[in-house]
């Protein structure tokens, strides 16, 4: 087939994908195939400490959301077992907090501008619950929040099982003005089997995508501010338990709750 009427029939496809998006060579999914960085879980016992670190604390000092959990290092709180990463919400009474679970990012082990970055992983059920796979700009202690940028590979509340949603966030383009699209599952639910999540971040855009539908792509001409996002970021994989956004558990949220992770991989 001609060169060139591949390139439009590829072009064409992605426009439908997109929903509207302008056409352009970079809407397309997984043009990133050289594994750079991965964290298979194979290892039973804490994760990795070449790889990651925890957040340890309320986040109430400055980085939470007005949340309810403790975030602790403890195996009842986060584990490497049978092949996955396990974060465990518990409602339990720990250091002035009503509920415990975990957080831990990649800074200071591995940080990347640009690339293909997803993670495998089964979402839990109930109100307040507020598992995240993000990411920030490694120079957040130089210039703070929001003017290192923050990439929302995935966000989920719990009591909405059918929808996820990507964000990103910068100066002038935080918070409740943030940039933001939903993707819906049609028949299905995300508590009931591991989904892939993931984005390509080139230059000039992010786009994202669930188990490799592209649904969405930010570009500088998408937001009102700077375009922060030619810098490293580091990941971040946490749930958390209320706050801003999901508000509280209800009678109806079982504790405990249980976030899965089968891989996380980084392509360039």
């Amino acid at each position: 087939m001609n060169k060139n009427i591949k390139k439009s029939i590829l072009l064409a496809s992605t426009l439908f994908v997109l929903l509207g998006c302008s056409t352009d060579e970079k809407q397309t999914v997984t043009t990133m195939k050289q594994l750079v960085w991965q964290d298979e879980f194979n290892v039973d016992g804490a994760p990795d400490s070449e790889l990651w670190t925890y957040d340890i604390g309320t986040g109430n000092n400055g980085w939470g959301n007005n949340e309810l959990q403790y975030y602790t290092s403890r195996p009842e709180n986060i584990v490497v077992e049978n092949g996955m990463l396990k974060i465990t919400a518990k409602r339990e009474l720990y250091l002035g907090s009503g509920y415990t679970s975990a957080r831990i990012q990649s800074k200071g082990k591995f940080e990347k501008k640009f690339g293909r970055f997803e993670a495998r992983i089964k979402l839990p059920w109930g109100k307040g619950l507020w598992p995240a796979f993000w990411m920030l700009g490694s120079n957040i202690d130089e210039v703070s929040w929001p003017a290192c940028g923050e990439i929302d590979i995935m966000e989920y509340l719990g009591n909405r099982p059918t929808s996820v949603f990507g964000t990103v966030h910068g100066p002038g383009y935080s918070g409740g003005a943030s940039i933001s699209k939903t993707y819906t599952l049609t028949n299905n639910r995300f508590d009931n089997d591991f989904h892939v999540f993931g984005i390509e971040w080139g230059e000039n855009y992010i786009n994202y995508y669930v188990d490799d539908v592209l649904y969405n792509q930010i570009t500088p001409d998408d937001v009102p501010g700077e375009w922060v996002f030619n810098d490293s970021f580091f990941m971040i994989l946490n749930m958390a338990v209320g706050g801003n956004l999901p508000g509280s558990p209800n009678q109806d949220t079982v504790f405990p709750q249980e976030m899965l992770v089968d891989y996380i991989r980084v392509y360039q």
